[in-house]
């Protein structure tokens, strides 16, 4: 299982990075509502087999974001 609510998480990202959704999708070559359809979906970010594995495992999965240096 995924901890994360990725959803919130990015919500709260665009907030502190002053960016909207929108302008993220432009950003990275993707439209809004793809944007929009893929944080909403769940198990749309990570990969489904990779949690199953992890879970077989015995593993939940925690996504931790590190803010890169600019450079």
């Amino acid at each position: 299982m995924v901890l994360n609510n990725v959803e919130k998480d990015i919500k709260i990202k665009c907030l502190e990075s002053d960016m909207t959704q929108q302008s993220l999708a432009k950003k990275i070559g993707k439209t809004g509502q793809y944007i929009n359809r893929i944080v909403k979906k769940n198990n749309g970010i990570v990969n489904n087999t990779f949690i199953q594995m992890m879970e077989g495992l015995g593993y939940d999965v925690e996504l931790t974001y590190v803010k890169r240096e600019e450079q």
